[in-house]
């Protein structure tokens, strides 16, 4: 976790939340939620997220491929990659939906 949360960092994501999300009912170990600053910036965060599970041997299940979303989804099946805009990290609120999951921390 440690290393895709610098891998988004390094991008520039905003707002990076590591969620531990194994004590939910939800068939993930983490959801890592973060803020893109326009819609260039969300693929490029998706794309880095994709080549990171790539390079890591990490099979994907999905991801989004489109463009001009207000969420777009990684889903390595054990984390859970979720890239929002501003508007629509506002709008779904994922933080406050799974407000008993634990947040980790990371660096500075």
């Amino acid at each position: 976790m440690n290393a895709l949360y610098w891998n988004l960092s390094e991008k520039e994501a905003e707002g990076i939340c590591v969620l531990d999300m194994q004590k939910t009912p939800i068939p993930t170990d983490f959801f890592v939620i973060c803020t893109a600053n326009s819609q260039t910036h969300m693929a490029s965060l998706r794309d880095a997220a994709v080549e990171f599970f790539d390079e890591k041997g990490i099979p994907l299940i999905f991801y989004d491929k489109g463009k001009n979303y207000d969420w777009l989804v990684v889903d390595a099946g054990i984390i859970i990659v979720h890239v929002f805009s501003k508007r629509g990290r506002e709008f779904f609120a994922l933080e406050d939906l799974w407000v008993r999951a634990e947040r980790l921390q990371f660096g500075g």
